[in-house]
């Protein structure tokens, strides 16, 4: 194997569900290299996650996988750090201790109970957010180091999200 594939293997095995952007960024290496690398290490599983494609090293089932690729986003280790301290917890709630707007909260879980990781509650007009396997997901969130790169976009996305956020009329 060459050192190249070596290297990447590495990265992918100490960083699961690393997204091909940040890979490249990492390893400094032009995106067809790497693409040409990942064509060869047939034990790596490439997974397509909220528009991005994510790499993991063998190991890690479906649920996993997508969590993984879920907990690359600042805000959704937020969302996810809310609800495991707090239990059961009210979207608006959620979006106040968040600090994000109601509208990206629910962009997010869009994915996130999709990927069965959140589950939405109704009784009636009221709803309630909870994690669906709390401890299995907060250990996965360990595994997940984001570099500068990603926590920057997210920030920006914040940014911009809370400048285009109507403010409330109480």
């Amino acid at each position: 194997m060459s050192e190249t594939r070596t290297c990447i293997r590495r990265h992918i095995e100490r960083d699961p569900g690393i997204h091909f952007r940040a890979l490249t960024r990492r390893l400094e290496l032009a995106t067809g290299q790497v693409q040409y690398h990942l064509a060869r290490l047939d034990d790596v599983t490439e997974e397509r996650v909220s528009g991005r494609t994510h790499y993991y090293p063998p190991g890690y089932d479906a649920w996993e996988r997508t969590v993984l690729a879920m907990l690359r986003r600042e805000t959704v280790r937020d969302v996810v750090a809310v609800l495991y301290d707090g239990g059961e917890a009210r979207p608006d709630a959620v979006a106040d201790r968040v600090g994000i707007a109601r509208s990206t909260l629910e962009h997010h879980l869009d994915g996130l109970v999709a990927g069965d990781i959140v589950a939405k509650h109704r009784a009636g007009n009221r709803v309630t957010l909870s994690l669906v396997r709390p401890d299995e997901t907060v250990a996965l969130l360990g595994a997940v180091e984001p570099g500068l790169a990603e926590r920057l976009t997210d920030r920006f996305e914040r940014l911009v999200d809370n400048l285009l956020v109507e403010p409330r009329r109480d």
